[in-house]
């Protein structure tokens, strides 16, 4: 969320950045509410300065003045709950609309429509090439019993799967390694809560904008679709010291996602279900923009670390305006190479959000001069399973229909190939 003066100052480059992300909001109804809600707001506080000034007065009037005092105290309160009354329609206007202002982003993104208009910015590893007619994940990982997807769907539903034998044992050493590779690199790991309250989703910005894509229970909370927002919940409403800062998760958690708009997507295989599991890198740091710039890439080199222990090839894309989110300052995503499609498939985001998720958190920190203000925040993708199975897989198939393993999954597996 951003600051309504910095939106009333600021209203152009904010209309800009709506454009760039093509979010739809008004901002000129907005600023006419904030106008409303502000005059509104200094009537209401004149009448309450007032009824607390002939509150005084009654404690030492007179009989008969304070019968003249308590008059005109019932009229007072009268106005008061009629224009608080009046305030509301307002506020939940005002309201509404500033959780759809966007943040504004870099001005390195480059302009697009979609992430077709993403920007290669480089890559990893040679494309994998094969001496044989390579086979895609779905049919190597049914040869080997890895996955059972028709039992997934009996159970589940479309887009429903078991990960079997040497599948499960695969994903267990990915997120033990994983969890081994970051910690080594001072995250403090967690497993959060996956039912979480509706104002969470709005703090990260999921709600009101991805409303279609969260499960949600019948008491009105959600699942979550990513351990970035019960991360961020953690600290909601807190101040913390500048030596606390920075913050570094390493959460662990399943996540559940509708794919809303995504019926004729990916319609088969690993690459896009319902449920899944993500480790997440989430970093709260002082405000300052140089120091998220560098967070940023570092948190996008240790994913760049981790895949390239993989042997995974991959390239990393600059997202365009209208493939980021409200809140995002600046994404990329490492997509990593699928040899049977001949293509790049998205394993990880990073992301840096400025003030956007702290103000809506409430998160602060006293700085050096024992000045509260606003953390900013980051996050990336460690690992995304089972999609990064997709890619492991169909990289690392052998002529023989075997799966070589990755040497440094190896220990974790206790063997060097499936089949």
């Amino acid at each position: 969320m951003l600051d309504i003066k910095f939106i009333r100052e600021n209203a152009d480059i904010v209309k800009m950045a709506a454009t760039k992300k093509k979010i739809k909001v008004d901002i000129d109804r907005l600023l006419a509410l904030d106008d409303e809600r502000r005059l509104r707001m200094t009537s209401l506080e004149t009448k309450k300065a007032e009824q607390n000034k002939v509150s005084s007065e009654i404690q030492s009037a007179d009989d008969s003045r304070r019968a003249t005092l308590i008059a005109s105290m019932q009229a007072l309160k009268a106005e008061i709950q009629s224009e608080e009354e009046s305030l509301k329609p307002v506020m939940e206007e005002w309201q509404a609309l500033m959780l759809q202002v966007p943040n504004i982003p870099d001005m390195t993104v480059p302009d697009g429509d979609s992430d077709a208009d993403n920007v290669e910015i480089r890559t990893w590893g040679e494309q994998t090439k094969f001496n044989f007619e390579p086979k895609d994940h779905i049919e190597i990982m049914l040869a080997h019993r890895m996955v059972d997807f028709e039992r997934g769907a009996k159970v589940h539903g479309f887009r429903g799967y078991y990960l079997l034998g040497d599948g499960a044992r695969l994903m267990w050493a990915i997120w033990n390694y994983a969890n081994d590779f970051f910690t080594q690199r001072d995250f403090v790991q967690m497993i959060p809560p996956t039912i979480v309250r509706k104002q969470n989703l709005y703090g990260t910005g999921h709600l009101p904008n991805d409303a279609d894509d969260v499960f949600r229970t019948q008491d009105d909370d959600y699942l979550i679709g990513t351990s970035e927002v019960p991360g961020m919940g953690f600290y909601a409403d807190e101040v913390l010291d500048l030596d606390q800062l920075p913050v570094k998760f390493l959460a662990f958690s399943p996540c559940y996602r509708r794919e809303a708009g995504s019926h004729s997507k990916d319609v088969k295989g690993l690459i896009r279900v319902h449920e899944f599991y993500k480790v997440e890198q989430i970093v709260i740091c002082e405000a300052s923009h140089e120091v998220s710039v560098n967070w940023h890439e570092e948190i996008t080199k240790n994913t760049e670390d981790f895949m390239q222990s993989l042997g995974i090839p991959y390239h990393v894309v600059l997202n365009c305006g209208a493939d980021i989110g409200q809140g995002q300052v600046k994404k990329y995503d490492i997509e990593a190479w699928v040899p049977k499609e001949g293509t790049y498939r998205e394993t990880h985001s990073a992301s840096y959000f400025h003030d956007f998720q702290t103000r809506r958190f409430n998160i602060r920190y006293r700085d050096a001069e024992g000045k509260v203000r606003y953390a900013h925040s980051l996050n990336n993708t460690a690992v995304a399973a089972p999609r990064i199975l997709v890619s492991l897989v169909e990289n690392f198939q052998q002529a023989d229909g075997s799966i070589l393993i990755p040497e440094v999954l190896r220990p974790y597996m206790g063997k060097e190939k499936i089949g």
